[in-house]
């Protein structure tokens, strides 16, 4: 038995009207026609026709005397048989595989030639989306921003308690911001092709400070590569004037150039940088860079990402600083993408071991913390959190000194205050946005609902006969019979009453889908099938059925898109005698 989903796909028409007659269409209005029919959303010509004619056979009018019976099969019918027609046209079917129902209402179609493949309306779609998102992107600014306050934390570890014992207050230690950073970055699209970028930042580290402001302009040349001219001013060093320029080598190999010019107090400074990087493999990119100026170097890495995890080995070679690093990332395949990572660094400076944590704490927002151990650097903790397009990080030196009980604090404070937060205020916020959005859900769908629950009760009175017909052939050789259906919400809670707030009964739309003792449904949510609705928007379903074949009774609980066939013996089925 397989379950089929209602998944309306809405997206961007071809024009801007259609575009904005689309955009943000409450799905539960886009009745699914592949669940209607019960055919997989690969289902060929044939499996369509057979499909229909076995609903024509079920729902045709005139197989009702009663006029109100008649009425609602009347109406059943004919979403039947306009399901069927779009879906057995080639092109309106790609239409609504894009669009949805709504696309096929939408005027504007004109644009797209009726003799166009569904491959060729698919990129004619493309085009499109592309077109609109430029218009987009030239109706407003990309903000960047980054925000960093290093806090000096030393008198927490490194302090001498004779010395604090002499002075006012020495019992307690001083912590201090002894450095910030603040840099905003917004971008204005002039052209398809061409891009402004104004960005400008401020520093101050123990007193001193200083800022500089950039304006860059970036230049799309083709599709194998852009340029970019930069100006920059600064109160410290001086205007910059700077060239990049990016290209497209072949398909799986790119370089990059970039050169530049400092006019500092001390003279002319010039610099220059070329980067050649390649495609190793799928998951795989190597990157070779050569550096000349103020911090010449020669830079070779290696990087690995895959779905699971991601690796760095790089080497630089250069003056004054050179070092070999490596760091290892693995990404666990959960909802809140949860990271933890470690690298080690070492060169003429010393060396630095790294490790740390990232999580997703909410829909635009990631907390990372991550600790730096090194000689002779010390220990220090790093916070940080994007939301957004902005950064706010937090490095908080710790000690001079490689100890312990520094090291200790840092690993697990951090993470003891995260799960305090997470379970004091993320959790309840969470769970009350996610209440509040299936409110507002409930509401403005309230109407819609009652509409399907009507239809639904409909169709379950047009199939009685037929079920009746079904039941007793399926009896006569111990065939498959729908005992109970529920489909819904089952809570874990004892409360029968608030369980069946939940839950629809759907026994009979079931087994009226049973043909020669099987029950075959896709895979899809169950909400668009004949005489089924949904009971309760935006939560999770699930089908739990109650049925006998050959004199023996099963038991399944399946989530709501799922595919599943009974009878099937592979299946979590829990028999009674």
């Amino acid at each position: 038995m397989s379950f089929q989903s209602t998944g309306g796909v809405g997206g961007t028409g071809p024009n801007a009207n259609m575009a904005a007659s689309l955009d943000d269409d409450f799905e539960f209005n886009n009745q699914d026609y592949y669940s209607l029919l019960n055919v997989r959303k690969e289902a060929t010509l044939e499996e369509l026709k057979a499909s229909y004619r076995r609903l024509c056979m079920l729902y045709h009018p005139d197989k009702h005397r009663d006029p109100e019976l008649k009425g609602q099969a009347e109406q059943l019918f004919n979403q039947v048989h306009q399901a069927y027609e779009v879906l057995s046209d080639a092109h309106s079917r790609a239409i609504y595989d894009i669009f949805g129902k709504k696309g096929l209402e939408v005027e504007g179609w004109e644009v797209v030639e009726r003799k166009r493949t569904p491959a060729e309306i698919r990129e004619e779609y493309e085009r499109l989306q592309r077109e609109r998102e430029e218009r987009r992107l030239q109706q407003r600014t990309n903000p960047k921003g980054t925000i960093s306050v290093g806090v000096d934390a030393t008198d927490l570890f490194d302090r001498y308690d004779e010395d604090f014992e002499e002075m006012p207050g020495g019992g307690f230690p001083h912590i201090e911001i002894n450095k910030m950073h603040i840099s905003q970055s917004i971008e204005a699209p002039l052209t398809n092709s061409d891009t402004a970028v104004l960005s400008g930042s401020l520093s101050t580290h123990n007193g001193n400070g200083g800022g500089n402001i950039n304006m860059t302009v970036r230049r799309v040349t083709s599709a194998k590569g852009w340029g970019e001219l930069e100006f920059g001013a600064g109160d410290i060093l001086g205007p910059l004037l700077g060239l990049k320029v990016f290209r497209n080598i072949t398909p799986r190999c790119f370089l990059t150039a970039q050169c530049g010019l400092q006019f500092s107090p001390r003279g002319l400074r010039p610099s220059c940088s070329l980067m050649t990087a390649r495609h190793l493999d799928q998951n795989t990119m190597g990157y070779l860079q050569w550096r000349w100026g103020p911090n010449s170097a020669m830079t070779t890495s290696l990087v690995r990402d895959t779905k699971s995890s991601h690796f760095t080995l790089a080497l630089q070679l250069g003056v004054p600083h050179s070092y070999l690093m490596m760091s290892y990332q693995y990404k666990f395949q959960d909802e809140d993408q949860t990271k933890v990572k470690g690298s080690v660094k070492t060169g003429w400076f010393g060396t630095v071991v790294e490790y740390g944590a990232e999580r997703k704490i909410s829909r635009h927002s990631v907390l990372s913390a991550t600790v730096s151990i090194g000689v002779p650097q010390g220990v220090t903790l790093k916070i940080k959190l994007a939301r957004a397009s902005q950064t706010y990080l937090f490095p908080v030196h710790l000690t001079d000194q490689l100890l312990p009980s520094a090291v200790f604090y840092a690993t697990v404070g951090p993470l003891l205050l995260y799960m305090a937060i997470h379970r004091l205020v993320i959790i309840p916020y969470t769970q009350a946005q996610k209440e509040q959005e299936l409110e507002l859900q409930r509401k403005s769908s309230a109407t819609d609902i009652a509409k399907k629950k009507q239809e639904a009760e409909s169709a379950v009175l047009l199939m009685q006969e037929s079920v009746r017909r079904i039941i007793e052939a399926e009896e006569s050789k111990m065939g498959l019979i729908i005992l109970n259906a529920w489909y819904g919400k089952f809570v874990s809670d004892t409360s029968q009453k608030q369980e069946k707030a939940k839950v629809i009964d759907v026994t009979v739309p079931l087994q009226c889908l049973v043909k020669d003792s099987k029950l075959i449904l896709t895979e899809s949510s169950k909400a668009g099938l004949p005489g089924f609705y949904d009971p309760c928007v935006g939560e999770e379903k699930s089908l739990k059925l109650l049925y006998q074949f050959r004199g023996v009774m099963h038991q399944v609980i399946s989530a709501d898109i799922e595919s599943l066939r009974i009878p099937k013996q592979s299946h979590r089925i829990e028999s009674e005698s």
